[in-house]
Protein backbone atom coordinates (compact mmCIF):
# COMPACT_ATOMS: atom_id res chain seq x y z
CA UNK A 1 0.00 0.00 0.00
CA UNK A 2 1.15 3.39 -0.47
CA UNK A 3 -0.03 7.22 0.86
CA UNK A 4 -0.15 9.89 -2.19
CA UNK A 5 0.32 12.93 -0.69
CA UNK A 6 -0.49 15.46 -3.48
CA UNK A 7 -0.46 19.48 -3.42
CA UNK A 8 -2.71 21.10 -5.91
CA UNK A 9 -4.02 24.18 -6.58
CA UNK A 10 -7.46 24.51 -5.38
CA UNK A 11 -8.85 25.30 -8.42
CA UNK A 12 -8.22 22.01 -9.52
CA UNK A 13 -8.95 20.03 -6.31
CA UNK A 14 -12.46 19.40 -6.58
CA UNK A 15 -12.48 17.96 -9.68
CA UNK A 16 -9.79 15.82 -8.84
CA UNK A 17 -11.56 14.52 -5.76
CA UNK A 18 -14.43 13.89 -7.58
CA UNK A 19 -12.51 12.03 -10.10
CA UNK A 20 -10.62 9.89 -7.78
CA UNK A 21 -14.04 9.10 -5.71
CA UNK A 22 -15.43 8.46 -8.79
CA UNK A 23 -13.01 5.52 -9.60
CA UNK A 24 -13.13 4.39 -5.69
CA UNK A 25 -10.26 5.81 -4.36
CA UNK A 26 -10.82 7.19 -0.37
CA UNK A 27 -9.49 10.55 -0.72
CA UNK A 28 -9.01 13.07 2.47
CA UNK A 29 -8.52 16.82 1.61
CA UNK A 30 -6.83 19.26 3.60
CA UNK A 31 -6.87 23.56 2.64
CA UNK A 32 -3.20 24.60 3.02
CA UNK A 33 -1.26 27.92 1.99
CA UNK A 34 2.27 28.38 0.38
CA UNK A 35 4.02 28.61 -2.74
CA UNK A 36 5.26 32.19 -4.51
CA UNK A 37 1.54 33.91 -4.83
CA UNK A 38 1.10 32.49 -1.29
CA UNK A 39 -2.14 31.61 -2.71
CA UNK A 40 -4.34 28.72 -1.27
CA UNK A 41 -3.63 24.64 -2.18
CA UNK A 42 -5.39 21.99 -1.41
CA UNK A 43 -3.42 18.98 -0.09
CA UNK A 44 -5.37 15.40 -0.87
CA UNK A 45 -4.28 12.37 1.45
CA UNK A 46 -4.56 9.36 -0.93
CA UNK A 47 -4.74 5.96 0.33
CA UNK A 48 -4.23 3.29 -2.33
CA UNK A 49 -3.04 -0.65 -3.13
CA UNK A 50 -0.05 -0.97 -4.79
CA UNK A 51 -1.74 -2.98 -7.76
CA UNK A 52 -4.08 0.68 -8.52
CA UNK A 53 -1.39 3.00 -8.05
CA UNK A 54 -0.60 3.83 -11.77
CA UNK A 55 -4.55 4.41 -12.44
CA UNK A 56 -4.30 6.94 -9.11
CA UNK A 57 -1.45 8.97 -10.61
CA UNK A 58 -2.75 8.53 -13.96
CA UNK A 59 -6.19 10.60 -13.05
CA UNK A 60 -3.94 13.38 -11.12
CA UNK A 61 -1.98 14.00 -13.67
CA UNK A 62 -5.31 14.14 -16.02
CA UNK A 63 -6.92 16.53 -14.09
CA UNK A 64 -3.73 18.69 -12.99
CA UNK A 65 -2.32 20.85 -16.05
CA UNK A 66 0.04 23.11 -15.39
CA UNK A 67 -0.82 26.14 -17.30
CA UNK A 68 0.17 30.33 -17.78
CA UNK A 69 -1.91 32.62 -15.57
CA UNK A 70 -1.28 36.66 -15.11
CA UNK A 71 -1.04 37.51 -11.14
CA UNK A 72 -0.23 40.44 -9.25
CA UNK A 73 3.69 40.39 -8.02
CA UNK A 74 4.23 39.57 -4.60
CA UNK A 75 7.23 42.10 -4.58
CA UNK A 76 5.69 45.49 -5.41
CA UNK A 77 8.26 47.65 -7.82
CA UNK A 78 8.85 51.63 -6.56
CA UNK A 79 7.35 53.80 -9.45
CA UNK A 80 7.60 57.02 -10.78
CA UNK A 81 5.52 58.71 -8.28
CA UNK A 82 8.15 56.90 -5.20
CA UNK A 83 5.01 54.81 -4.47
CA UNK A 84 4.98 51.06 -4.35
CA UNK A 85 3.30 49.60 -7.56
CA UNK A 86 2.29 45.87 -7.90
CA UNK A 87 3.07 45.11 -11.64
CA UNK A 88 1.83 41.80 -13.77
CA UNK A 89 3.20 38.78 -14.00
CA UNK A 90 3.02 35.74 -16.13
CA UNK A 91 3.16 32.57 -13.91
CA UNK A 92 2.52 28.89 -14.55
CA UNK A 93 0.49 27.61 -11.62
CA UNK A 94 -1.70 24.04 -11.58
CA UNK A 95 0.48 21.00 -11.78
CA UNK A 96 0.72 19.00 -8.62
CA UNK A 97 3.55 18.50 -6.12
CA UNK A 98 3.22 14.50 -5.30
CA UNK A 99 4.92 12.90 -2.60
CA UNK A 100 4.19 9.27 -2.49
CA UNK A 101 4.84 7.05 0.98
CA UNK A 102 4.64 3.67 1.40
CA UNK A 103 2.43 2.36 4.23
CA UNK A 104 3.69 -0.17 6.25
CA UNK A 105 0.40 -0.80 8.02
CA UNK A 106 -3.02 0.45 7.84
CA UNK A 107 -6.19 0.06 10.01
CA UNK A 108 -9.52 1.18 10.16
CA UNK A 109 -11.33 1.22 13.10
Amino acid sequence: MKLIIAIVQDEDASRLVSNLMNEGYGVTKLATTGGFLRAGNTTLLIGVEDDRFDSAMTIVEKVCKSRKQIATSPNPVVGASGAYVPYPIEVMVGGAIIFVVPVEKFIKL
